[in-house]
């Protein structure tokens, strides 16, 4: 049996692929593929009980509880008995059941998964059949006949472990990931960039260029960050800390545990309880009653805490707390990914309090600090989503009228600012609405960097106040934004974008000395001591390799300045400089590759 250790999040995030505008017609295509996979398997496999099988994003799956392990060998004839399938032009029919129909011909087949998905399923009961063969429990969307899909569009990529629904604690099954298309062209494509995407997996590229590592003695979502990786962590959160101090922000520290009465209080245990960290406790009594102590989820209640230390005046306001804060969530194993999901992440976290009337203006301007964050980071391709709740779902908190409060002062400020955005209902968080920047990256796939949440709620339940101009006591509205989101995500986002290869402002090493022989090394050295103390992250090359050796050493991890030295160059105090960006430059003073080297990081920019 393949070992379950994925989960349809974990394997749909493991490469992270392109996203596309799925058509009605794609949709069609793959689910009813999914189906041609899924009846080919058991005619190949007469003892394989099929469990659940949709279309996802790229592709479809279907899980089977089979007693052999399905092979790669296994796939081509699975691919090949499809191929028999598509080609006898099958229709697939749509049928309706009532319960006590479906149970028995589920019972005649001898499936017992299917039982367990009935029971969840409203009636009437559909069914798919192909042809008079085959069928399953299924709401569709299908293509009309199997004549519909083109063998030369489809393809069988993996075969993953998974869960039945998901659980550890139930039956192991196999899982089979296909793709299916309208055309070989748009086949072929995704094959490209599918292997393109795998060029710049950042979990590949991070530990070729020595960024973070994982331990299983550590945990798993757990990474380690080492001297290159933390380099590119600070000088990120430097860059975000001198902008937020320029915007009047306020740096606090807060701690990596909390009461659990914390959370209850804002919500987020009653919400979140079985994605927190395991309660632990002062004593078995207070484990009983839940009041113990929980790893921290998030940094909000927090920063409620330093504000409400002490009574406010309109004065006071707008107080921007700001923290990088580290945060724990219980992910399960199943859906860990690198560095865009894991267990323990930081935050680039800040909290707002503003009076109604300055509420705008300070939206406005964390949306200015987001859209120059991303200016600095290159990221160019993005647009806004007004994440607003689902009005039909329970799982928000707080009245109408703060919510449509919230809500209408993000429409306001995309109005102001002219923003392209768009609707996201549904998204919002349970205490109040987002507007969140959605960028596409060069792959054309889809994150979410960057966020500003309008709350109203959370002043209410933690009783905030501020003593207004007219001497009343007040309520303030509550800003949460965080340009980066998770600073681990970011990495493991800016690694597969710029494919490893980060702009000099932000490359741990900015530029590394090649010396031709150990004479110029005494050289090296003083050019080294006098690059340092002006924050300039230089290396010297002390291997004793070969010049060819050692350039191609220094491409391979992506330096971004490359000077070779040798004799010429250390009596003429000068460095012969190759660049990743703009190729041979030859030889520069040193002090102007310093004077060059200053300004292109300060301006975020290239040598």
């Amino acid at each position: 049996m393949v070992k379950p250790d994925v989960s349809v999040v974990e394997q749909a995030e493991k490469i992270h692929l392109p996203r596309t505008s799925e058509s009605e017609t794609l949709k069609k295509i793959r689910h009813t593929t999914s189906h041609v996979m899924a009846m080919a398997v058991q005619k190949l496999f007469p003892k394989a009980q099929v469990t659940i099988g949709p279309w996802i994003e790229n592709g479809f799956y279907y899980d089977f509880d089979s007693p052999d392990p399905f092979t790669e060998k296994d796939l081509k004839a699975i691919k090949k008995e499809m191929v028999k399938i598509i080609k006898r032009k099958l229709p697939v029919i749509r049928e309706e059941v009532s319960r006590e129909e479906a149970e028995r011909r589920i019972q005649a087949i001898k499936e017992p998964y299917k039982l367990e998905i009935l029971a969840d399923l409203k009636e009437p009961i559909t069914i798919y059949h192909l042809g008079e063969e085959w069928w399953d429990l299924c709401a569709g969307p299908h293509v009309e006949t199997t004549a519909e899909l083109n063998p030369e569009a489809i393809d069988l990529e993996s075969v993953a472990g998974a869960y039945w629904r998901g659980d550890e604690t139930k039956a192991q099954l196999q899982r089979i990931y296909g793709t299916a298309w309208e055309t070989p062209e748009q086949l072929n494509e995704y094959k490209r960039r599918k292997e393109e995407a795998i060029k710049r997996d950042h979990r590949r590229l991070g530990k070729e260029l020595g960024l973070f590592v994982f331990s299983d003695q550590v945990g798993p979502g757990l990474p380690l960050w080492t001297p290159k990786g933390t380099v590119l962590r600070s000088t990120l959160q430097d860059f975000l800390q001198k902008e937020q101090l320029k915007r009047g922000y306020l740096p606090v520290v807060t701690p990596h545990i909390s009461r659990v009465d914390l959370f209850k209080t804002s919500g987020h245990w009653q919400k979140y309880k079985e994605d927190m960290f395991p309660l632990m406790a002062e004593d078995e009594q207070a484990a009983a009653q839940e009041q113990g102590f929980v790893m921290k989820p998030m940094n909000c209640p927090f920063h409620i805490q330093i504000y409400k230390s002490e009574l406010r005046s309109y004065r006071d306001l707008p107080m921007r707390l700001a923290e990088f804060g580290t945060v724990y969530r219980y992910e399960q194993s199943g859906e860990l990914g690198g560095l865009t999901r894991v267990r323990g992440f930081t935050v680039d976290d800040a909290h707002l309090f503003v009076t109604p009337e300055q509420l705008d203006a300070e939206f406005l301007n964390v949306v200015d600090l987001i859209l120059s964050v991303f200016k600095s980071l290159q990221l160019k391709n993005f647009k806004a989503r007004l994440s607003f709740r689902d009005p039909s779902s329970d799982k928000y908190i707080g009245s109408d009228e703060a919510w449509n409060k919230a809500e209408n002062a993000i429409q306001r400020a995309v109005e102001t600012l002219g923003m392209d955005h768009f609707l996201g209902i549904g998204e919002a968080a349970f205490y109040g609405p987002k507007l969140d920047f959605i960028f596409q990256d060069a792959l054309d796939r889809e994150w979410q960097l960057g966020t500003v949440q309008v709350d109203y709620i959370l002043p209410e339940r933690f009783e905030l106040e501020y003593v207004a101009e007219d001497g009343m006591r007040k309520r303030p509205v509550m800003l949460h934004r965080a340009p980066f989101g998770s600073l681990e995500r970011l990495i493991g986002i800016l690694i597969e974008e710029y494919a490893g290869d980060f702009p000099l402002w932000l490359a741990p090493i900015q530029i590394r000395l090649l010396p031709v022989t150990e004479e110029v090394l005494t050289f090296c050295d003083q050019v080294a001591d006098q690059m340092r103390p002006l924050g300039i992250r230089i290396e010297v090359d002390k291997s004793g390799e070969r010049l060819g050796k050692l350039i191609r050493n220094a491409e391979k991890e992506k330096i971004p300045v490359m000077a070779v030295v040798g004799a010429k160059e250390a009596e003429s105090a000068s460095l012969s400089i190759r660049t990743r960006v703009c190729g041979e430059l030859g030889n520069l003073p040193v002090s102007e590759v310093i004077d060059r080297l200053k300004t292109a990081i300060a301006e975020y920019s290239h040598f």
